[in-house]
């Protein structure tokens, strides 16, 4: 690389500044870098100034400071620098520049050096005359061609550009001495002003402009002149004070110079000629300062001396900041010279700058002041530590170190440890540090000192007492590990096994397991062992449940303790052995002729040095084959000579390896005909008669092993293909992945690339997915394995997963149908493969298909929010739905947990239905929702889902979840706590617990709405019945119960009207704040169910207390039993059995708060999962089934006809009666609940549901009717009661004629209806002497009941 011909200028200005508020006037840093430029381009022209402060004058009144500064100019070519040497050469000096507040001159400038490329990646730079480079620049530097320099010599050019602030300096003997300042002062004679005290007023400046500029003109030509400058001004006219700097050795050119500052000032100013007066000198140069230490650093005693040739012992010294006790200063004169001493004890860092020795004397009427001065800096001890280190106490060696930008001799380096364990190592020094070498053995470390921290401090300290040091922590592990195997070493493959690790560091930071083996080191995936604390330190243990090849290897276990890792190693051989499934059998299932013999032969993909057995228990039969052919089978032939027991034989295969561990086939079914039975025969097949089925295994595809079998049917003497359950070979080995990868240890690396190859090749074998059962099966089966490996949420992982999802449940609803727990093993896998995403960056990205979405969240509980996901589907149309969880429930999650919602359009047509909703249809998206697997949920944990209605049609929606446990764990729908609500198209589903939710709906519409209508028209109008009723009884009560049976008849008559009244009323309030989706107070609402609960008990018991009386007297004629034993019973069975199922059922049910369905907010029993409900629903049926059997009963005593009597006025009277028995018994009796029966069963036709709801919303006003008011007694009674002289005369006459009629004759109508009611026929006298209301209510007991 050529250097750049870039020709550089190094100038020296020198400045003059004054002002009288501020001596320490500073220039500061005017540095601009060197611009090179790139590829041979010129660049422009820069500056760099280099300021240093050259000189600064004694503290003594207001004194001038004078600058040197460095100036670096740099030009693109040569042809500038004789431009600028004219240009500086014309200059008038001095150049005054107008700063604020000072006054500041340039004397001079003077160029002194110039460098110029060679253009051969080298400069020449070259001093100019009076300039030479001092001794050590050109001892570093080579030097120009033809210069020979002395080793302390000057020279006058080096071959190189010089570093940033170095240029030729003034040669001694060209160098007149700079060593005097003219302290002096004149008069003007004019008025003193005010304006003058200021140096920033306009006057100040003026006068300060002119007389400097007068000054400089007068003194000029005085030889070693260099500037003058004003210092002041005080009053008494006007006194003007000012310095000259001056290189003369005499005074008195100057006094005669004066006349020529009078001349070069302006007559105004009316300076007086002879006020001209010297005041004091200060001379430089003449006195010499030194210091020691050479370095001086914070802390170090310094020793400073100043020589001078002055014979005065008055010195004074000029240091920084303020004086202090540790400042020494000692005087004397030594062979005719002033000699001065301070020292400075223990120099701190305010006391660096600037110091000065001034030997004061009187010599002829002026002070003069010999002075020197010299910049003393004090550096820290800048000590560079090494990094804090972990030792393993087991003779390893660390080395610590301090480094400083010194060389390391000036110091002297001491290390001294302080800590629990305190071990010395060796000082070795080198260069500019200090090295400390450490070794811990065990016997140095003691056990329980394990993990603490020893502070080692390296101090660098200097002969003159400055010091500084640092420290550097060192941790002492002392590990003692060991790992242990469950099995000794050796494991057969599918067989589990472990490895404990121990340590005896209990503070570690993280664990790991490696297996070494062909030279490759695999991490083990954390999924695989897990970490606990122990009282002797911790314990890492390794389970694996099933062996495969690639768990074979060296183990080795690592603890690491901060940057340091203690481990120990074990060899774990695992030999090859099938597992069950893998075991391929020929035949599976076949004919076996007798006699005859059969070839039986056992096939694996996992070759090994193997003993196989062949075992037919029922034939006495174990024979060992070690026969194999290229296919890896096992062979055996067996004989049947029609000896053995039995129609079928089983047989299997035993497996056993080099180390004994052995497994044992599935059975090879073989069932046994006789030889002249057999239809079909084929080689390859094998026997068989006409409708024998034998199932063979996919030996061979494409010289591949498969899994799957062949099944096929012998007919019409041919065998032919019944079924073909053989998987492809594409899928078969992907299964066989699969089963590697789930129990593989770095599984979780693997994954990503196998979901990858598993979409792929899913999308190429579609069409034999799509055709065959066994190739679906395998693929779900396949996903349901990889879905527990923990994934990242990486984009390109989910997609290729739920991709392969995707194209599976495209599959046609056939395929489906012979997959049993096919679509639950699906979502399954679907719901634990989201559990086990790991989020990347905190998201989990939106994952969308045409069958399927999936969006979710990561927790952040700095900025939590509702969780509020929302699906649509484009295919079918308008399809959607929505997830929300409240926050507040949300906060029951750990911080960066994850929930993830699945939603999926097209399950419809391949989820099954239970027995219980066969008639019902998925309406709508099945939304799945999860929660990562170390998350718990909260105990008051609710969801809200939306799904959109896709058939519209369709009504009574039911939110369900999809429970795994179902049916033997091949799953189903399930209600269990959720509840819905309609929104126009959308239902809206409440649940408490997370899973797969969707909305079943009754493809059958019942009018629902009709129905609650006639519900609400027809409770009302009952209770106003029962009402009604009740007065009805209490007016007509004294009247109509003067016989036993009637009062008992009444007494459930009325028991039953107030029971049914409260029950509807508690009914109908209840139905009213359910259907306005009004919230209910929950003990409210317990109530409610309690009392509805026990008063339609007490109905339907009092119905049973009227069907056992009206039993009890068709039967029991002449049995008479007394009102009260009557009234006890009725009362009992009335109200106290119900009150006993009641308090039982709220007893059992309310604790564990599943009385009620609060969820649903419906105050009645509940049906899921307390199954309350059966407490009301069992005593109904029981007493409605006994009740219709006495119902019968009566209507068999009314039918049968007397004796004799074959009219068909007869025939007429008697369906009368039934009629009539029947219109009164049906509501008494509560008959019409029987068509809750036919309501229950989902194909029941829509009629059943009519009836059932009119005839039991109306029941009050059939009991009314049919139980009041058709009883003729109790309309005689009440028209009594409302008319008296009417009903009198009515019954007057009718009373005489009944009486006239010989009323129990058996041809009267009451006579005969009683007779044929209770089954007797012919005549009957009744003896006239028997009471009258004796005979009165034998003859009525039926008619008293009835009617």
């Amino acid at each position: 690389m050529l250097f750049w011909r870039i020709p550089v200028f190094y100038t020296l200005m020198i400045v003059i500044e004054s002002s009288p508020s501020s001596v320490d006037f500073n220039f500061g840093s005017l540095t601009h870098s060197l611009i090179h430029s790139k590829d041979g381009k010129e660049e422009k022209n820069a500056e760099r100034v280099l300021l240093r402060q050259k000189r600064q004058a004694a503290t003594l009144g207001n004194i001038p400071t004078a600058y040197t500064i460095g100036i670096e100019i740099s030009f693109a070519e040569t042809s500038p620098q004789e431009a600028i040497r004219s240009h500086l050469k014309n200059l008038s000096f001095p150049l005054v520049v107008n700063l604020p507040n000072s006054a500041t001159n340039i004397s001079s400038i003077t160029v002194s050096t110039v460098c110029n490329s060679t253009g051969n990646n080298s400069a020449h730079c070259y001093c100019e005359p009076g300039y030479g480079w001092p001794a050590e620049a050109c001892n570093t530097n080579a030097v120009c061609h033809n210069t020979v320099v002395a080793p302390e010599d000057n020279c006058h050019c080096i071959a190189q550009l010089p570093p940033l602030g170095t240029y030729c300096q003034l040669q001694s003997e060209d160098i007149p001495l700079l060593n005097r300042e003219i302290r002096m002062s004149v008069r003007l004679n004019i008025a003193f002003k005010d304006d003058l005290r200021n140096p920033s007023s306009m006057l100040h400046k003026q006068y300060k402009h002119d007389l400097e500029k007068a000054f400089t003109e007068g003194y000029k030509r005085l030889p070693g002149f260099k500037y003058a400058i004003v210092t002041g001004f005080r009053p008494g006219s006007i006194g003007v004070t000012y310095s000259i700097l001056y290189e003369g050795t005499s005074t008195e050119p100057i006094i005669n110079a004066s006349t020529d500052v009078a001349a070069a000032l302006n007559a105004t100013y009316k300076i007086d000629n002879t006020s001209f007066e010297i005041h004091s000198e200060v001379i430089r140069g003449q006195t010499n300062f030194s210091f020691s230490p050479k370095n001086i650093f914070k802390g170090d005693t310094v020793m400073m001396k100043c020589e001078s040739k002055s014979a005065s012992t008055n010195v004074t010294w000029h240091v920084p900041g303020s004086n202090s006790t540790r400042h020494t200063i000692t005087s004397e004169i030594v062979n005719g010279m002033a000699v001065s001493r301070l020292k400075i004890t223990s120099i701190t860092w305010n006391e660096a700058g600037n110091y000065s020795c001034t030997f004061t004397e009187w010599n002829n009427k002026t002070f003069v002041m010999y002075q020197a001065e010299q910049k003393i800096e004090i550096s820290p001890i800048q000590i560079v530590p090494s990094n804090d280190v972990v030792i393993v106490c087991n003779g390893e060696t660390k080395e610590l170190s301090c480094c400083t930008d010194r060389e390391i001799d000036i110091f002297h380096p001491y290390w001294r440890p302080n800590g629990a364990i305190n071990i010395s190592g060796t000082i070795n020094d080198s260069h500019n540090c200090t090295q400390y070498l450490l070794q811990a053995n065990v016997t140095d470390c003691p056990a329980e000192r394990s993990g603490t921290t020893t502070a080692y401090t390296c101090e660098l300290s200097t002969a003159e007492g400055a010091r500084n040091s640092k420290v550097i922590n060192v941790t002492y592990i002392v590990a003692h590990v060991n790992i242990m195997s469950s099995t000794n070493g050796i494991v057969s493959e599918g067989h589990p096994f472990s490895l404990s690790c121990k340590s005896n560091v209990n503070n570690h930071d993280d664990v790991t397991w490696e297996i070494q083996a062909q030279n490759i080191t695999r991490n083990v995936d954390r999924i695989w062992y897990t970490t606990t604390e122990t009282e002797t330190g911790v314990e890492s243990v390794l389970t694996v449940h099933s062996a495969n090849q690639r768990w074979n290897g060296i183990y080795i276990c690592t603890f690491f303790q901060n940057v340091v890792n203690s481990s120990a190693n074990t060899i774990m051989k695992v030999f090859p052995l099938p597992l069950k499934n893998d075991i391929i059998r020929s035949p599976v299932e076949a004919d076996f002729t007798c006699p005859g013999a059969e070839v039986l032969k056992c096939c694996t993909s996992k070759r090994g040095n193997y003993t196989v057995k062949f075992n037919i228990p029922q034939m006495n039969i174990m024979a060992e084959s070690r026969e194999k052919d290229n296919a890896n089978c096992y062979n055996y032939t067996v004989v049947n000579h029609c000896s053995s027991t039995g129609h079928v034989l089983q047989a299997y295969c035993e497996f056993t390896n080099e180390i004994g561990s052995s497994v044992q086939s599935s059975p090879m079914i073989l069932h046994i005909v006789s030889a002249k039975d057999v239809s079909c025969n084929c080689s390859e097949i094998g026997v068989g008669k006409n409708g024998t089925v034998v199932t063979k295994p996919c030996l061979q595809q494409a010289n591949n092993l498969v899994k799957g079998d062949i099944t096929y049917l012998c007919d019409s003497s041919k065998w032919r293909v019944a079924r073909n359950n053989c998987l492809s070979v594409e899928i078969n080995n992907l299964f066989s992945s699969a089963e590697s990868l789930a129990s593989s240890p770095d599984s979780v690396q693997e994954l990503p690339e196998y979901l990858r190859r598993l979409n792929s090749t899913v999308k190429k074998e579609q069409q034999d997915i799509k055709n065959s059962t066994a190739n679906l099966k395998a693929v779900v089966e396949i996903l349901n394995l990889i879905s527990v490996i923990p994934a990242d949420a990486k984009q390109e992982t989910m997609e290729d997963f739920l991709s392969t999802v995707d194209t599976v449940i495209s599959s046609p609803a056939g395929t489906w149908k012979d997959f049993t727990n096919g679509s639950s093993q699906l979502l399954d896998s679907v719901e634990k493969f989201a559990r086990s995403l790991q989020p990347i960056d905190n998201i989990i990205p939106p994952i969308s298909y045409d069958s399927l979405q999936l969006k979710g969240v990561v927790i952040n509980k700095s900025n939590l929010s509702d969780y509020d996901k929302s699906f649509s589907f484009s295919k079918p149309s308008s399809l959607g739905g929505s997830v929300l969880i409240d926050e507040a429930k949300i906060r029951t999650l750990n911080s960066n947990s994850t929930i993830i919602s699945v939603a999926y359009s097209a399950l419809s047509h391949i989820i099954p239905l239970n027995n219980d909703t066969d008639e019902l249809v998925v309406n709508g998206l099945v939304i799945s929702t999860t929660v990562d697997t170390h998350s718990i949920l909260g105990g008051d944990f609710h969801i809200n889902m939306t799904f959109t209605k896709s058939d519209r049609s369709l009504e009574n929606p039911r939110c369900v979840f999809w429970n795994f446990s179902f049916a033997g764990d091949k799953g189903g729908w399930d209600e269990t706590g959720c509840e819905s609500k309609v929104s126009g198209d959308n239902v809206i589903c409440f649940c408490n617990h997370l899973t797969s939710f969707s909305i079943l709906m009754s493809p059958r519409n019942v009018n629902s709405v009709s129905l609650d209508y006639i519900s609400y028209i027809g409770v009302s109008i009952s209770i106003l019945s029962l009402v009604v009723c009740i007065v009805i009884e209490a007016v007509v009560w004294k009247p109509v119960t003067k016989t036993r049976i009637s009062y008992m008849r009444h007494v459930c008559m009325l028991n039953i009207a107030v029971s049914l009244l409260i029950a509807d009323i508690w009914f109908i309030f209840v139905a009213v704040i359910h259907d306005q989706g009004a919230s209910m107070d929950p003990k409210i609402c317990t109530a409610a169910a309690f009392f509805i609960h026990f008063f339609y008990l007490c109905v339907f018991f009092w119905m049973l207390t009227l069907g056992f009386m009206l039993f009890y007297h068709l039967f029991f004629i002449f049995h008479n039993t007394s009102k009260t034993i009557m009234k006890a019973v009725g009362f009992c069975l009335g109200y106290g059995c119900p009150l006993v199922i009641s308090v039982i059922t709220i007893a059992i049910t309310y604790p564990q708060k599943s009385y009620t369905s609060l969820t649903k907010n419906l105050c009645l029993l509940n049906w899921e999962p307390s199954r309350a409900l059966l407490a009301l629903v069992i005593p109904a049926i029981v007493i409605v089934v006994v009740n219709a059997a006495i119902t019968i009963v009566v209507i068999a005593k009314i039918r049968r006809r007397s004796i004799g009597e074959n009219s068909k006025n007869e025939e007429k009277s008697s369906l009368y009666r039934i009629a009539k028995s029947i219109c009164v018994l049906t509501p008494l009796l509560g008959l019409t609940w029987g068509f809750g029966f036919a309501v229950v069963f989902s194909k029941s036709p829509d009629i059943f549901h009519w009836l059932f709801t009119i005839l039991n919303s109306f029941q009050g006003l059939f009991i009314l009717l049919f139980g009041t008011l058709w009883d003729r007694k109790v309309r005689e009674a009440f028209g009594n009661k409302c008319c008296p002289s009417r009903w009198n005369s009515q019954q007057s006459k009718s009373t005489s004629q009944g009486m006239s009629a010989a009323m129990l004759s058996i041809g009267s109508p009451f006579s005969r209806t009683l007779n044929n009611l209770f089954g007797k026929t012919g005549r009957y006298e009744v003896s006239s002497t028997e009471p009258t209301f004796s005979t009165s209510e034998s003859t009525s007991k039926a008619y008293s009941l009835l009617s």
